[in-house]
């Protein structure tokens, strides 16, 4: 027998979060350091796992399968693909990188690291579950977790985020149920099996009926991404979640939702999702537009990034319009990148927030001169995010309008799509003005630089955005190998 790496990977986190409850409640440094060595363990394992998989084969590798309620059909079912292996590397150094800067933490530790390592099975589950109703299960234990790490030990107005959160999360669950429900009813014999389901097709033929499942998924991931008009709860969770909290929720939870059009969506239901790319792609460009032109005129910085992940998840809802390779293969890694380059951001707001207690842009000016390491790593990230070439940003959204300019009917878009860039460049830039640039602000002269910890929770995202833009190659070789096969079988009903 296999050793099961992806049930270790899946559960480590789980049983070390199970560990921390025995602990007496004043060990908070042991605590903080067993959280830390579990995450970094798993993250680990998940290199190893790259390091194992075959990039030049798009099936799904690692298979486990055990039954699990048989009178159900239901199964316990993990697999990784070049869909989903990138998606497991992001989480697993995310939460790392999130716990390691969260040593900071001293309210309730314990019941913060178990949650954090919960929120992390959780949605390490959703990319591994090849099983619907497995799947289902772990996007719900995923959105528990971050709405205590909200409602906790978040903001001010932490109470309202944290159920604005849940609610809207909890309304798109529900129909995926539904969705998963007329699946499953349409199988002989009923099977949650989400390879079966996708070989066989169940709603073929049946138009209306698949247009309103595709329509009931395509909301529930919709809302996660987050897409116009589902957007509303993602400022205010950003805002008053905490730091660590922002980075998961933007880098990794986000990425549910584009994950699910990919693996759900358009493998389902492609005849739907080929009727309907023209809406998603309009939608994307609101979305790219919109998003970016509501960030510049935020003066909260944290706020300004959260728009600003609306503006950059649009490029992956457009590379799925196109479901192109190219596209495919940009969008994937769209996802990747931002969650490196977003998750960077939302630790260095973290950052000055804990120095100076606010986030108003125009009351910053000059760091510079006082913060000269954070000031680089910010700009270096600022940088990404706008698409500078060599970085991580510019690759993907190269890739998502390569593949979106070769398909008829995404042509125009990617046109539009430009925009969004130039926007981008237009706030990123205008935020580094009014933070590091012009007179010092003698008030902050005192401030202290990056400490070592703060580093060290950003060099790794640094390394990594940099060796994606410069040779991406090593992680697009098993996306490309995976959205290859999607792409051809949508192929016949899209016109390049």
């Amino acid at each position: 027998m296999e050793f099961p790496i992806l049930s270790v990977i899946l559960f480590l986190p789980l049983a070390g979060g199970l560990g921390l409850l025995f602990f007496p409640r004043e060990a908070k440094q042991p605590m903080k350091v067993l959280a830390c060595a579990v995450a970094l363990l798993d993250l680990a394992l998940t290199v190893w796992l790259y390091a194992a998989y075959d990039k030049s084969a798009g099936q799904m590798q690692f298979m486990e399968r055990a039954p699990w309620i048989p009178s159900l059909g239901v199964q316990y079912l993990l697999g990784v693909d070049g869909l989903s292996l990138p998606m497991v590397i992001l989480t697993a150094l995310l939460t790392f990188l999130s716990l390691l800067y969260s040593v900071i933490v001293e309210e309730r530790v314990k019941e913060y690291f178990f949650l954090f390592l919960l929120l992390e099975t959780g949605m390490l589950g959703v990319f591994l579950a090849l099983d619907l109703f497995l799947f289902y299960i772990f996007w719900e234990v995923s959105l528990v977790p971050m709405y205590f790490i909200i409602g906790v030990w978040g903001g001010p107005r932490r109470e309202y985020a944290a159920i604005k959160f849940f609610l809207y999360t909890l309304a798109g669950s529900v129909l995926m149920l539904l969705g998963i429900l007329v699946c499953y009813f349409n199988m002989h014999p009923h099977t949650f099996d989400m390879l079966q389901i996708a070989r066989v097709q169940p709603l073929q033929g049946l138009l209306r009926l698949e247009g309103l499942v595709f329509w009931a998924f395509y909301i529930a991931f919709a809302i996660k991404i987050p897409a116009f008009p589902f957007h509303t709860w993602l400022p205010d969770a950003h805002v008053e979640a905490p730091t660590a909290g922002s980075v998961i929720l933007a880098g990794v939870l986000l990425k549910m939702g584009g994950y699910g059009l990919l693996r759900v969506s358009l493998t389902f239901f492609p005849a739907s999702a080929a009727a309907y790319a023209g809406i998603i792609g309009g939608i994307a460009l609101i979305n790219i537009v919109y998003g970016s032109l509501v960030a510049l005129a935020q003066s909260d910085l944290k706020k300004l990034i959260a728009y600003s992940s609306i503006g950059h998840m649009g490029f992956v809802m457009l590379g799925v319009a196109a479901a192109s390779t190219k596209g495919l293969d940009g969008a994937v890694l769209q996802m990747f990148s931002h969650g490196c380059i977003t998750g960077a951001l939302f630790l260095l707001v973290g950052v000055i927030y804990e120095r100076t207690h606010h986030r108003d842009l125009w009351r910053f000016g000059g760091l510079g001169k006082y913060m000269p390491v954070y000031c680089g790593i910010f700009m270096f990230m600022g940088l990404a995010s706008l698409g500078l070439p060599g970085l991580s940003g510019f690759m993907a959204e190269l890739l998502v309008l390569l593949g979106s300019f070769e398909m008829a009917h995404t042509r125009w878009m990617a046109c539009v799509a430009v925009l969004g860039i130039l926007i981008a460049a237009a706030y990123i830039l205008w935020t580094i003005q009014r933070m590091f640039l012009g007179p010092p602000n003698e008030q902050y002269a005192d401030l202290p630089d990056a400490t070592p910890v703060e580093i060290w929770s950003l060099a790794p995202l640094m390394v990594v955005v940099l060796l994606i833009g410069v040779y991406p190659q090593p992680l697009l070789r098993p996306i490309d190998a995976s959205m290859a096969l999607l792409a051809n079988s949508l192929a016949g009903m899209l016109s390049p």
